[in-house]
């Protein structure tokens, strides 16, 4: 139980540490809208520079494939559209449960708009309690948590190519994924692991392709700073921007470290206004290399309520007509939503897993196990425990 009173003689000590952290956001806001202003000036000099001394750059950056002042209208999009969306959730293992398994449940949602055709609004669950399927993992040393999660994202994305091609519709269609299209997780797990995960993704991606129907990955308070760190190649002041060479260990106060930690998106937000979106720019995440021809282009929109980061597989940001009519789809999404996307809301909400849902489908699997001969069926006196006080 939380002790409030406790608390709130910490409250102060965090309020004056954030009015501290806000001037100090400030001050690397105003510099960086100054350097980007420099950077408009010579952006192809500093697209040089990055080129050629990519291999030295041990921070993170984006290349801009658009002039950096880019502000572009997003055009309102058809009224006649499809946009299909879907999310995930899960039940994890417990050795404390009545089974040790667990549970994926993807969240499919199809919207129609001026077709007179009903929605589709579901769910697809599956069980996983093999030992193939609950232990494969600890030969990578994952956990099983972990690789559940990795799981689920690939099953997000290839229901949602099997849903979008399915769909017998002329209107323009756009398929949409709660976040990310960078999967950065795989940068860090054993070559036989991702091989399971990745090739999934990106053949979901080449059915949506074939079928012209694009992919778009929407994040809402996105960290990234890929953007803004384009700008440290000005701010370098070694001849040449070879970190490995002058500043190895990145961790450290570099000199070209001049608005340390500012979102692209805060900067952003002295650029755009709502409905406008900002230059296009191209991912040099390491863990693109395997994309092959579908590597990730992003963008900033303006969406009214927030800065959103917009990720496209690259075939969908070199075709100009498919990308403008999917921000425009995308854009008419948050506008119903209330400043999120609507079908991604709804998406989330089929695949959400409440206390509820959780009770029945123990008990179900409890009736089962029961019916099945199984004896001492139950939760270990600690998780029983846990469910109730005594005090």
């Amino acid at each position: 139980m939380l002790d409030l009173t406790k608390i709130a003689g910490q409250m102060q000590g965090l309020s004056e540490h954030l009015s501290s952290e806000v001037a100090e956001s400030n001050r690397r806001l105003e510099l960086a809208k100054e350097y980007l202003k420099q950077a408009c000036e010579c952006q192809k000099e500093l697209l040089e520079r990055q080129e050629k001394w990519r291999d030295r750059i041990l921070f993170a950056n984006a290349t801009p494939i658009e002039p950096l002042e880019t502000c572009i209208d997003i055009p309102t999009p058809p009224k006649v559209h499809t946009v299909i969306a879907t999310d995930g959730s899960q039940i994890a293992p417990n050795h404390h449960e009545i089974a040790y398994c667990y549970l994926l449940n993807i969240g499919r949602v199809v919207l129609h708009y001026g077709q007179n055709r009903h929605p589709l609004l579901d769910s697809l669950p599956e069980v996983f309690y093999r030992p193939e399927d609950l232990y494969i993992a600890r030969q990578w040393g994952l956990r099983t948590e972990e690789w559940m999660s990795h799981r689920r994202t690939a099953d997000e994305t290839t229901v949602l190519a099997e849903l979008a091609c399915s769909e017998k519709t002329e209107a323009p269609a756009l398929a949409m994924v709660d976040g990310s299209l960078i999967y950065w997780f795989l940068d860090q797990l054993p070559m036989d692991a991702r091989d399971r995960i990745l090739p999934p993704i990106l053949e979901a991606w080449q059915q949506l392709r074939k079928a012209e129907i694009p992919v778009m990955g929407y994040l809402s308070a996105a960290r990234n700073i890929e953007a803004t760190n384009f700008l440290r190649l000005l701010a370098c002041p070694h001849p040449v921007p070879d970190c490995i060479s002058y500043c190895p260990d990145q961790l450290e106060a570099v000199p070209c470290k001049k608005f340390d930690n500012l979102r692209d998106t805060t900067l952003s937000t002295t650029q755009l206004q709502p409905g406008q979106r900002g230059p296009l720019w191209r991912s040099n995440n390491r863990i693109l290399q395997l994309y092959e021809d579908q590597t990730i282009y992003f963008c900033y929109v303006h969406v009214g309520t927030e800065i959103a980061r917009i990720e496209i597989p690259m075939w969908v940001a070199e075709n100009s007509s498919m990308l403008d009519q999917a921000l425009g789809l995308m854009l008419a999404q948050v506008q119903k939503g209330y400043g999120y996307p609507v079908a991604i809301a709804e998406a989330h909400n089929q695949a959400v897993v409440r206390g509820g849902d959780r009770n029945h489908f123990f008990a179900l699997l409890e009736r089962e196990m029961i019916k099945a001969g199984i004896k001492n069926v139950g939760t270990s006196y600690k998780e029983a425990r846990k469910r109730g006080s005594i005090a």
